[in-house]
């Protein structure tokens, strides 16, 4: 598959390198440096960040859920702001958009706005999350893919793919190549949440799983090789 725009997810976990917890500067580096070679690719690329490597919802189940997914949001502008730092220090043009007004740090996301941002070349990160409790950042990136008209959802994981059970525990858990949706929500499988996916469906827009974990990956997929699994009609 060729793709122009793209829109790449990144869960708050894969910010902490094998750490578990905070933000690894030299992990946000390598994904700076992979963002920048598909630019020069003359790739458009908008960004949607988690921000679990800092604060989860569930982390606190006896706060009050709105305020603790808000408390979550702001996590992910941590997250936003050390890749805009780690794109700018290789040369990438970006802007960060968030959800949530603080015009001190980001810009409000205006969709025709980010729309142009990538036009001229920058990449722009959302975050945020859709500004609204209870919506997790895998629908924010289905979202945020058609409301700029992207081609597809890069979603970069710890493993290669979707599998039909967790490979770390199961050996002999078998990767998918392609999947539809409904066989993703028919089958419980962790590729995003249920709205994220239906969301996709409903509007026809692909999502490729991949490990990002492994260096040169997203090169690779723009390329044209066939790494990770596809999600699509």
């Amino acid at each position: 598959m060729v793709f122009k725009r793209i829109l790449l997810k990144l869960s708050g976990e894969v910010f902490a390198g094998g750490e578990g917890f905070g933000i690894h500067p030299d992990t946000i580096a390598r994904y700076a440096e992979e963002i920048r070679e598909i630019r020069q690719m003359g790739m458009e690329v908008a960004v949607v960040v988690g921000g679990g490597n800092i604060w989860r919802g569930r982390m606190a189940p006896e706060m009050d859920r709105a305020a603790a997914d808000h408390m979550g949001m702001l996590a992910t502008v941590l997250n936003a702001l050390a890749l805009q730092d780690a794109l700018e220090k290789v040369g990438v043009d970006t802007r960060v958009q968030t959800a949530l007004q603080m015009a001190e740090v980001a810009e409000r996301f205006i969709r025709r706005r980010a729309i142009r941002h990538l036009e001229k070349g920058r990449v722009v990160i959302f975050a945020g999350g859709t500004g609204n409790p209870y919506f997790t950042t895998d629908t924010t990136a289905a979202l945020r893919a058609l409301e700029i008209g992207a081609d597809v959802i890069l979603k970069g994981t710890k493993v290669d793919g979707v599998y039909d059970s967790d490979p770390v525990h199961n050996a002999d858990a078998r990767m998918f190549r392609t999947l539809d949706y409904l066989d993703v929500l028919k089958r419980g499988l962790k590729v995003m949440d249920a709205t994220a996916i239906s969301l996709c469906m409903d509007n026809k827009l692909p999502i490729l799983v991949f490990n990002i974990a492994a260096p040169g990956n997203i090169k690779r997929i723009m390329s044209g090789e066939e790494i990770g699994t596809l999600v699509k009609e």
